[in-house]
């Protein structure tokens, strides 16, 4: 009996796991097989961007600055403040900019379409598409999930953007380094590679973000309180699945830039 009870207690998260590795080969061969809804992907990236953009320049800049400022002490101690726009670049372009990423991207973006698919579950607009002969993967979850990987890829590039300009600022006026040598230190500790590498950990955080968002919406249940649930579920997954995305990405990306 004990042994039933923990087959059945183990099922669901394991059927879960396989439904959603189902739902993201559907969705790799629907990008390949079925016509694309532009207006839909459209709609989607605009509403995306709408929900990111804002909060990952106000979590980007204080991020950058205050990890500047700390750098900048170190440096002063060993009297090379003039290489503040080196660790200024290296740290921007390999952490801040990832991590501002993933958390804008799990926290806004996942749980908004999380949110939005769940309400138009609960509603059974997805099975009236399925009776009228709609496809829900092409019609809803594809545009969404190139929406989330366009927007993570545009908000990756801002994110560095942004944090760059505000340690230049802050380094210059407040730290007191010259805009020359905070310019020419940029590029010693990091290059076109790093920038590259973490282009490629966007793409794959806004990939993995939509995935799971979208199938957490899918497959929602239980009503209105149910899509919070899932909204809270999506979070928690994006943020798993993303860090360590982060991480793999971190290393293989070092193995290939110091060559």
């Amino acid at each position: 009996m004990s042994a039933l009870y923990s087959m059945r207690r183990y099922a669901g998260p394991v059927i879960a796991v396989g439904d959603f590795f189902a739902m993201t080969l559907d969705v790799f061969v629907g990008l390949f097989t079925s016509r694309l809804s532009w207006q839909e992907y459209l709609t989607q990236t605009w509403f995306v961007a709408r929900v990111s953009f804002l909060p990952a320049i106000l979590m980007c800049i204080p991020y950058s600055v205050i990890s500047n400022f700390c750098f900048n002490i170190l440096l002063n101690e060993f009297g090379a403040a003039d290489y503040s726009g080196a660790g200024a670049a290296f740290f921007t372009l390999t952490q801040i900019g990832p991590i501002v990423t993933v958390l804008v991207i799990s926290g806004a973006a996942a749980t908004a379409t999380c949110a939005d698919l769940g309400a138009r579950t609960i509603r059974e607009e997805l099975d009236a598409q399925r009776v009228m002969g709609i496809d829900p993967i092409k019609a809803l979850v594809i545009p969404r999930v190139l929406a989330m990987t366009t927007v993570s890829l545009a908000l990756g590039a801002m994110v560095i953007l942004s944090g760059m300009i505000a340690t230049f600022f802050f380094s210059v006026f407040v730290m007191n380094v010259s805009p020359g040598a905070f310019v020419f230190g940029m590029t010693v500790l990091a290059g076109f590679g790093d920038f590259v590498v973490s282009e490629i950990k966007a793409l794959l955080f806004g990939l993995v973000a939509g995935l799971i968002a979208c199938y957490k919406g899918i497959t929602v249940g239980g009503g209105p309180a149910g899509v919070g649930n899932a909204v809270n579920e999506t979070v928690v997954f994006a943020f798993m699945a993303l860090f360590a995305t982060n991480i793999v990405v971190t290393a293989v990306g070092v193995h290939f830039t110091l060559k």
